[in-house]
Formats: C-alpha cells, structure tokens, sequence
C-alpha cells in the first residue's frame, strides 16, 4: 500500500493512509486478532458474514430490477449565498 506525501503535508497523508486501511478492513482484523478465536466461532462468524453478503448482493440486484424500491435519498439543500456587504452610514 502506497500514499504520497504532497507539499510535506503529512497529517493528509496519514489521514489517506488510515482511510485506505479502514477500507482494508485492516483495523477490524487486528481487533480479531486480539484474542483467540475458536474454530467453531470461525465458523459461525464467517458464514454469518456470507449470508450477509449475498442478503446485501440479492437487495441490490432488486433494487436494480425495480422489484423493490431503493433507499431515499435526502434533498441536498441549496448552497448558501454570501451577505451582501452592508453599508453603514457615517
């Protein structure tokens, strides 16, 4: 994994560093990795993950097809204009 360093503006960097390793799902597997886990709750866990993700493929796939309806999406509100400099009479 590779993050450029732009202007020695490294804070940046390291905030697309911990972007990319969250991504990664680096951070949850060194939380797992903190204690033991036995085979069983392996198991139990990783097939829970692959019922989650086919369940999350299979919503998508509808909502695609139209057979369900999508999430609502919220209405952006509008950009803000600046105040207008008020003259003050003196």
């Amino acid at each position: 994994m590779r993050v450029l360093v732009r202007d020695n503006n490294v804070e940046q960097a390291i905030r697309a560093l911990k972007k990319k390793l969250q991504r990664e799902g680096v951070f949850r597997e060194m939380k797992a990795r903190r204690a033991y886990e036995k085979p069983s709750e392996r198991r139990g866990r990783e097939k829970a993950e692959a019922i989650r993700r086919s369940r999350k493929a299979a919503r998508k796939l509808a909502i695609r097809e139209g057979l369900i309806a999508g999430p609502v999406k919220k209405p952006r509100p509008a950009p803000r204009k600046a105040a207008a400099p008020t003259a003050t009479a003196s």
